[in-house]
């Protein structure tokens, strides 16, 4: 198998194990697996993002983010929007919280599980090198357009 190969089949593996994870455990709160990034990311912040903050953070759709966070204000895990929606910060709410802490929980296992064998230097390093590779992807990719 060649570096292309091996780099593009292993990314795909982790993602699509870690989707069937987080899809199994949002699935009890009627949420899609893909949300987990949202209320994560939510709960990690010191400063409430708006919708387009939380795109940008979470590098997905600004649609996206909008129809999941829509869902959560449904749901009560976040705070009825002001009047401009799209400029108000996304606060979550005490449920939301709860299953922030539970969601969080539930990942660092299950990323603890996945990293048996891996020593601290290796993790580090390994962190270290998918973060090179995400920046230089990055550049190569503003070239483009």
């Amino acid at each position: 198998m060649d570096r292309f190969e091996h780099f593009t089949l292993s990314v795909f593996s982790i993602t699509r194990y870690w989707n069937k994870i987080a899809t199994e455990e949002m699935r009890e709160h009627g949420l899609k697996g893909a949300y987990v990034l949202y209320l994560i990311t939510l709960s990690d912040l010191e400063e409430p993002p708006t919708a387009a903050r939380l795109a940008e953070l979470t590098q997905r759709d600004k649609a996206d983010v909008s129809r999941a966070i829509a869902i959560f204000q449904k749901k009560g895990f976040v705070e009825p929007y002001g009047e401009n929606r799209y400029r108000a910060p996304i606060c979550l709410t005490e449920a939301g919280k709860a299953l922030a802490r539970n969601v969080r929980q539930k990942a660092d296992s299950a990323l603890a599980q996945a990293g048996q064998g891996l020593s601290e230097e290796m993790r580090r390093d390994m962190y270290q090198s998918l973060d090179i590779i995400a920046g230089n992807m990055k550049e190569i990719c503003e070239k483009l357009t």
